[in-house]
């Protein structure tokens, strides 16, 4: 089969339509980012000191697409002031306790919480049992902003310009500079105290004195260096952190 061939199976008590079927790819092609032009940043990638290791591991991954904010909102607030082991435990325990659960082919899967169910959850509750402590009110009270539904779809933001769809992104509760930046259809260089070590090592070859002091500095020379691409820059390297630790000998860890 040839390698670029994606096969998805789709579920549905009724007998879909063509126009839905249509619909329903396009949607996982977008989702999957399979219409990304890369060619430019991989000409830029391949002339960068630190990008040319990256993309030659893991050419031709493609950055996904958010079809709802919630997740990647939930995710980005999960984020914050966190290891990313601590981060994945957080996620998974609020999949498990708040997920909805998709029944298919008699198979029962859970996927991401929706943002009607966690607005009406108890913050206290989601704080005890998912042990994600002060996240619970940011997470509870995004919920109860977008379950209003007159928020900016994905879709939206992206016709945005860039700097307009962050702007618009830093009104929900709990989003700041460095989480905007994660759920931006743009993309952007979502440096915190956890990545300013990684990328100050990477960009200026040293451990920063300070993780928190650092990450204007790394997040201003990571803009500079890599400009509209900042982003892929940023995903392919936290992607491939492993590998760039032994090709460039170097110590590099988020957690």
């Amino acid at each position: 089969m040839n390698d670029r061939v994606i096969v998805v199976h789709v579920f549905s008590r009724d007998e879909l339509e063509q126009a839905q079927q249509n619909d329903i790819k396009k949607l996982v092609k977008k989702a999957l980012g399979v219409d990304q032009d890369l060619s430019e940043f991989y000409r830029i990638a391949r002339k960068d000191s630190i990008l040319k290791y990256a993309v030659e591991d893991l050419y031709g991954m493609h950055d996904t697409f958010a079809i709802t904010i919630f997740p990647d909102a939930v995710l980005a607030i999960l984020l914050q002031m966190a290891p990313l082991k601590r981060s994945n435990e957080m996620m998974s325990s609020f999949i498990q306790d708040y997920g909805e659960v998709a029944e298919f082919d008699r198979k029962k899967i859970t996927v991401w919480p929706v943002p009607e169910r966690i607005s009406l959850v108890s913050e206290s509750d989601l704080a005890k049992r998912c042990k994600v402590g002060y996240r619970a009110k940011n997470i509870v009270n995004l919920a109860k902003r977008l379950a209003k539904d007159d928020f900016p779809t994905t879709e939206q933001l992206e016709n945005l310009e860039p700097k307009e769809a962050k702007k618009v992104l830093l009104e929900l509760p709990g989003i700041g500079d460095y989480s905007a930046d994660i759920i931006n259809p743009h993309g952007g260089f979502p440096i915190d105290v956890w990545s300013a070590e990684v990328f100050s090592k990477l960009l200026f070859g040293k451990e920063p004195e300070n993780n928190r002091d650092a990450v204007g500095i790394v997040k201003e020379e990571g803009l500079k260096r890599w400009g509209k691409w900042s982003w892929m820059a940023f995903f392919y390297i936290v992607q491939d952190l492993p590998n760039l630790s032994k090709k460039l000998e170097k110590n590099l860890r988020l957690s």
